[in-house]
């Protein structure tokens, strides 16, 4: 029923903004406003390999970051427990797991962030004109309208992925940061002052929509790389190579063989004794 309901909401609102953008003044406005504004002079052309890599072990971290962040969200019994060498903190092994994967993700991020400033990447995801907004305006409606707006990855995003793109890398990203920072054993304890300023409540009502954010990003991301011309697009993620064939392709498919290889290795018989490196691994 809900699947039903959904197709047929989903049926309305196509017809509605097919409806909206046959009107004279809405046509006009996506013809002056076509989705896409140029970039600076001197904005780089193609992906290089260094974000190809970056975009591969952020996949397979934020894959596994949600995962056990669900885990410790319905854990009742943890399997075992870790105390750190460093702070003393107790924690279950499924938050140490969430906890050191999130420290490998910053490491990711910042890397990536220095070589998008180091490159001129920027350029292609943060916005350097207030046309944006209604660019972004005309490429939501001709995505809802299904009539999408011309893809050109290698060159330039259109204006709606742009801002997705800028939201995700530098407030989203942040927020999970700084919420998950508040309510892990980094945090230092006994500081009431602190404590007061940030209360752990404050991180943990928005660090769970936050990830839900990365959830539905995630979703609509994989959906339109493979309705807009799967085999560019994929080779534009993973082999750095603006053609159709299918070296993309198979790059992906062994992106996706790793992950489910490193979910299926995340359990507890095998953390034990990576987890005891750096703490001292207990029985429930």
């Amino acid at each position: 029923m809900l699947a039903l309901a959904a197709v047929g909401l989903a049926t309305i609102v196509v017809a509605a903004v097919r409806w909206l953008i046959g009107l004279e003044p809405v046509a006009a406005f996506i013809a002056q406003y076509p989705g896409t504004y140029p970039l600076p002079e001197g904005a780089p052309v193609g992906l290089p390999v260094w974000l190809n890599w970056s975009h591969f072990f952020n996949l397979l971290l934020i894959a596994l970051i949600i995962r056990s962040g669900l885990q410790v969200r319905r854990e009742r019994k943890p399997a075992a427990y870790v105390t750190s060498k460093r702070t003393g903190h107790k924690a279950s092994i499924t938050v140490w797991l969430h906890t050191s994967l999130d420290v490998l993700w910053v490491v990711n991020g910042l890397v990536f962030v220095i070589l998008l400033f180091a490159t001129g990447q920027w350029m292609r995801i943060v916005p350097t004109s207030w046309e944006v907004f209604p660019h972004a305006i005309s490429a939501g409606l001709q995505y809802a309208s299904l009539d999408w707006p011309l893809e050109d990855g290698w060159v330039n995003y259109n204006a709606l992925q742009q801002l997705a793109y800028f939201v995700t890398v530098f407030v989203a990203a942040p927020l999970a940061i700084v919420t998950g920072v508040r309510m892990s054993g980094w945090w230092p304890r006994g500081n009431e002052r602190l404590d007061r300023a940030y209360p752990i409540e404050w991180a943990r009502a928005v660090h769970f929509p936050t990830m839900l954010y990365f959830v539905a990003f995630i979703v609509v991301h994989v959906l339109l790389v493979f309705t807009t011309g799967a085999l560019r697009n994929l080779n534009h993620m993973f082999a750095a190579k603006a053609d159709d064939d299918w070296v993309g392709f198979a790059f992906f498919a062994g992106a996706m063989l790793v992950v489910g290889a490193a979910m299926a290795a995340a359990r507890p018989a095998i953390l034990s004794p990576i987890a005891s490196l750096f703490g001292k691994v207990t029985a429930r």
